[in-house]
């Protein structure tokens, strides 16, 4: 049979002395004597004694546990944003529960509700869609900060303009002499995919090109069997009209076209030029170092956990922030001219 767990009160019967002292000695042991002290830490030994954390702090109102929920735990993007937020939750001596939606709604409802009912002191999400109606159900009694995400003025948000980043990746396919360009990524319906798709919209719209000029793929996902397969459509087009260049919505997809490029024999850049969006580690070890659309990963999820450590600390009078970064264009052999690798060769 199982022992009972062992409390308080078996401490204080154990040491010879109150209940009250035992929690002095765990609270505030600078209020007893060191004798005393040495008593009922000998006796906590003694009886494997472990506080219970979770109970004390849920009784003071703050638990010391939050909460990460990502969309897409298989993505290095979402793990480096989680390295910065346990860098933060560490440094405050707080636990981090780390849970994955999988890109799917109805899984990023029942954690949702897992968590409330485990009364956390806040939750990060990147949220599946662009519905907040889980989430405004939640943050009545728990802060809740968008990751990645833009949620407008009532939310803390933190994120990366990605309209600028879509702007980016193909301005700098253009400016290498790419007449034609395919956007690579989806569901559509996804924030981040929309918005790097009008920055993509908008570089052609500036540069005087017109719209047909980007041809648009889009995937059932952002991962590397849909970069693949993607790959397959493109060379299924007629040569004739056949982009150049592409721009993927993330480095994995990106790094399923180059996979698939390879395997076609098709050359990069010079007969295809990629560009990704993550800049994850994967990007420069690539057998053709890719070039790709850099976000400060760690830096968004430190700035994400501050921001809700400091509103489950003042709720109430909480000013919501909304953070953006802006981000950067990491040029490698993927998306090079020729002239371009030759001027980098020296």
């Amino acid at each position: 049979m199982r022992a009972a767990a062992t409390g308080i009160k078996d401490v204080a019967k154990r040491a010879g002395v109150s209940v009250g002292t035992v929690s002095n000695v765990l609270n505030r042991p600078d209020s007893v004597s060191d004798a005393t002290r040495r008593k009922v830490q000998r006796a906590i030994v003694e009886l494997g004694f472990i506080r219970n954390e979770a109970g004390r702090h849920l009784r003071a109102g703050l638990s010391r546990t939050i909460a990460y929920l990502v969309l897409d735990a298989s993505n290095p993007f979402f793990t480096d944003v989680a390295k910065g937020v346990e860098e933060v939750a560490r440094e405050n001596g707080v636990a981090l529960y780390l849970c994955n939606s999988d890109s799917d709604a109805t899984r990023e409802g029942d954690y949702l509700g897992l968590l409330a009912e485990q009364r956390v002191r806040g939750i990060l999400v990147t949220p599946v869609d662009h519905d907040t109606s889980q989430l405004d159900l939640v943050r009545r009694g728990i802060p809740v900060v968008l990751v990645d995400r833009s949620g407008g003025d009532n939310w803390c948000s933190v994120g990366v303009d990605d309209v600028e980043g879509g702007m980016l990746a193909v301005t700098h396919l253009l400016e290498q002499g790419h007449r034609r360009v395919a956007f690579i990524g989806g569901p559509i319906s996804t924030v981040q995919v929309a918005d790097r798709l009008r920055g993509a919209q908008s570089a052609l719209e500036t540069t005087g090109r017109s719209p047909e000029d980007l041809a648009v793929l889009s995937t059932d996902g952002l991962n590397f069997a849909e970069g693949l397969r993607a790959g397959e459509r493109l060379l299924g087009l007629p040569r004739a009209r056949r982009p150049t260049a592409a721009f993927c919505a993330n480095d994995l997809l990106a790094l399923g076209l180059l996979q698939q490029m390879t395997r076609s024999g098709v050359d990069v850049p010079s007969e295809l030029a990629i560009v990704g969006y993550d800049d994850i580690w994967f990007a420069g070890a690539a057998a053709v170092p890719l070039s790709s659309v850099r976000q400060p990963r760690e830096l968004l999820g430190r700035t994400a956990a501050e921001l809700l450590l400091a509103e489950s600390q003042d709720h109430d009078d909480h000013v919501h922030q909304q953070v953006v970064f802006h981000p950067e264009l990491v040029v490698r052999t993927s998306s090079m001219s020729r002239t371009d690798q030759s001027t980098a060769a020296r």
